[in-house]
């Protein structure tokens, strides 16, 4: 079921745990907000008027195993994909998440937590139509042998996903995710993963200290060690598309377009929406009515919501 509205949390939702990179203990809330105010994020911890962060791909500091974000004053926050990714699927547009810590809590590695407490508390539709965003053009982005596109689609989002791995149990994987199916749980579900050879140095950096199997899936040759395994058969690749649509959230609308990309990740999604956006002969507004609206128009548009 889709919805033409703005839509925001109903009431205010509280959530805890551990950073996955800083390895401390963060309580989030997710406040409503008011209507065209977009995903803002405001650290608690710093009290001064300038703690508080745009989710936008303009604001990406950072897209070192997560993604960052940070303001002009240098306050930042990581690790924010999953919640934004449920932000994206269950159709919210506005919401301030305080957040006492600069990173957002992993929890079991998916977005899981936060999707279900989301519906738990309920959304609240707001007097205002949403935009979205028309691909006009296909725009490319290419790292060796990484690259990301771009292209023309009508009212949707298809994200056709490419893993290439030399493990034998990862391999390469493939996987077309349209938006439009509905069925968002083996997205939202999918754990964030790693191989077993690549902690020390991972952990070297001062990255993964809040890491464990309790919130990642760890792969050793051709075994999971985790003792549950995997809860989908195709779940390394679908925890890249969690990732890519936590990114593409940072849009601040939601995307009509066909993404292709093979071993894409944070930094390759975030030069590809800077290089989409820098051009406005790629994109324009338009309508869920069909209506044409050049990306110079500001008044309120209809598009198709995202509603799991």
């Amino acid at each position: 079921m889709y919805s033409v509205s703005q839509k925001t949390v109903k009431d205010s939702i509280e959530l805890d745990g551990v950073g996955l990179h800083n390895g401390k203990n963060v309580n989030l809330c997710l406040k409503p907000a008011e209507v065209d105010s977009g995903i803002k994020f405001k650290r608690t911890d710093i009290n001064n008027t300038n703690n508080i962060i745009d989710a936008t791909y303009k604001n990406v500091s950072s897209s070192l195993l997560c993604t960052k974000i940070e303001n002009s004053h240098g306050v930042s926050v990581s690790t924010i994909e999953h919640l934004m990714a449920a932000f994206y699927g269950e159709g919210i547009d506005n919401v301030m998440v305080e957040i006492n810590s600069p990173e957002v809590p992993i929890m079991d590695g998916s977005a899981f937590d936060f999707v279900t407490a989301i519906r738990s508390y309920g959304t609240q539709e707001q007097n205002y139509s949403k935009k979205f965003i028309k691909v006009l053009k296909k725009v490319e982005v290419k790292d060796g042998q990484k690259y990301i596109s771009i292209e023309p689609l009508t009212k949707d989002l298809i994200v056709d996903f490419e893993i290439v791995y030399k493990n034998p149990l990862i391999r390469t994987r493939r996987k077309e995710f349209k938006l439009s199916n509905g069925d968002l749980t083996s997205i939202y579900n999918s754990k964030t993963f790693c191989l077993y050879e690549d902690i020390d140095q991972i952990k070297s950096q001062g990255l993964a200290q809040g890491g464990s199997l309790e919130n990642a899936i760890v792969v050793k040759e051709n075994k999971i060690l985790n003792e549950d395994g995997l809860r989908y058969r195709d779940e390394f690749v679908n925890h890249k598309i969690l990732d890519c649509l936590g990114d593409l959230m940072l849009l601040g609308h939601r995307i009509f377009g066909h993404i292709k990309t093979s071993q894409g990740g944070h930094q390759l999604t975030n030069v590809l929406l800077k290089e989409f956006m820098s051009n406005k002969s790629n994109w324009k507004f338009e309508s869920s009515e069909g209506e044409q609206k050049n990306n110079q128009d500001k008044t309120h548009l209809r598009p198709v919501a995202v509603g799991a």
